[in-house]
C-alpha cells in the first residue's frame, strides 16, 4: 500500500489536566475519503487542528505528507486545503474577490476562481459582501477557498452543513472529483447520511478515543445478533417477545430492536407475527444496523463533556494567507 498523505500514530493532547484526544491513530492515503464522527467534545476539532498545524500534540507522531505540521508549517501550507466553518474571511468582501485572492496565494498552481465560482453555484451572489450571505452560501464558498490552490490533502470541517438539497449534490460531485484526483480528504460531518455517502471509511471517536472504524458498509454489518423493523408506534412487545422467545423493545417510536440472530426462521417469524396482527412492517434489518444505529450506541452524548473553548471553532482563527 502507498505511504499515506495523513499518518496519527498514538496522538494524544491534553488541555491542563484533560485529556481531549487519548491515543487516535489514523491514516489517509491518497484517493481516499476518511469521514471523523463523533459527539460534541469528542476530539475531533482537535485531532483535525493538530493535523493542520494549529495546534501541538501533548504526545505521538502526526505526519502530513510526510511533515510535522507544526515544524514544516511553511512547506506544508501551499500543499493542503482547509475548510473553515467561520472566520478567515473579510466581511465586506463577495465570494469573486475572496477567490481571487486565494487564487493570488497559490499562482498557477491554482485553479480558475471565476470558474470554481460557477462550480460551487455562487455565480449570482459573486459580488455580494460574505456576512450578506446565507449560511449555506458562506459554507460554499468555504469549500471553494480550501480547494483552489489544488490541493494534495482537504480538511473539510462539516462540508453539508447548512446547504439545501441540490447544494449536498453538488458538494458530493467535489469530494468525489478529489478522490478522483488522488487528493487525500479528511472530513468531520455530524450528517451520518453524508458520511455513509462520502467516506471510504469512517472513525467514531468518543470521549478522545476511537470507538469505531471500518468501511461504511462494515459497520453497519457489525450490527451480528439483532433484527431492527420499523412498524407502527407502540406494538405489543411483549406479545412479540413471547412469540419470538427473545426481549422485543422500542428503541425509538415505531423502531423496534429483537436481540436474537437474524435466522430466515426468525426474520420469518418477526413478519408472521406482524401479518397476524394486520400490522405493516417499514423496513427490516436483519444483522445490518444504520450507521446512527451505530453511532449511539457506541456513544454517549448525555455523557460527553461540553466542548470547551479550545475545541471550539474559535481556535481556528489563523488565516491560511498567514501561515
Amino acid at each position: 500500500m502507498s505511504t499515506p498523505v495523513i499518518d496519527v500514530e498514538q496522538l494524544v493532547t491534553e488541555y491542563g489536566t484533560r485529556r481531549v484526544v487519548d491515543g487516535v491513530s489514523l491514516e489517509v492515503h491518497s484517493g481516499s475519503v476518511l469521514a471523523l464522527l463523533g459527539p460534541n467534545g469528542a476530539g475531533k476539532t482537535t485531532t483535525v487542528e493538530t493535523l493542520e498545524g494549529y495546534r501541538r500534540p501533548t504526545s505521538g507522531r502526526v505526519r502530513v505528507l510526510g511533515l510535522d505540521p507544526m515544524v514544516d508549517a511553511k512547506a506544508l501550507a501551499p500543499r493542503i486545503g482547509v475548510m473553515l466553518q467561520r472566520n478567515g474571511v473579510y466581511l465586506t468582501m463577495g465570494p469573486a474577490e475572496v477567490l481571487r485572492l486565494f487564487a493570488a496565494y497559490y499562482g498557477a498552481r491554482a485553479l480558475d476562481p471565476m470558474l470554481m465560482l460557477e462550480r460551487v453555484g455562487l455565480t449570482a451572489v459573486g459580488k455580494t459582501p460574505w456576512r450578506r450571505l446565507s449560511g449555506g452560501e458562506q459554507q460554499r464558498l468555504s469549500l471553494a477557498m480550501a480547494i483552489i490552490g489544488r490541493p494534495e490533502v482537504a480538511f473539510l470541517d462539516e462540508p453539508t452543513a447548512a446547504i439545501d438539497v441540490s447544494a449536498r449534490v453538488t458538494v458530493r460531485e467535489i469530494v468525489a472529483a478529489l478522490r478522483a484526483d488522488g487528493v487525500g480528504v479528511l472530513l468531520t460531518t455530524h450528517d451520518l447520511d453524508e458520511a455513509e455517502r462520502l467516506a471510504d471509511e469512517i472513525i467514531i471517536l468518543d470521549h478522545g478515543r476511537v470507538v469505531a472504524r471500518g468501511t461504511p458498509a462494515a459497520l453497519m454489518l457489525s450490527g451480528g445478533h439483532e433484527i431492527r423493523f420499523g412498524a407502527p408506534p407502540g406494538i405489543d412487545v411483549a406479545s412479540l417477545s413471547a412469540h419470538m422467545v427473545a426481549p422485543v423493545s422500542e428503541v425509538r417510536s415505531g423502531e423496534y430492536l429483537i436481540a436474537a440472530a437474524p435466522t430466515p426462521s426468525n426474520v420469518a417469524s418477526v413478519t408472521a407475527w406482524l401479518a397476524g396482527h394486520d400490522l405493516p412492517l417499514a423496513d427490516l434489518r436483519a444483522g445490518r444496523q444504520s450507521l446512527e444505529d451505530l453511532f449511539l450506541r457506541l456513544t454517549s452524548e448525555t455523557q460527553a463533556p461540553a466542548t470547551s473553548g479550545a475545541e471550539r471553532e474559535s481556535g481556528r482563527r489563523v488565516k491560511r494567507g498567514s501561515r
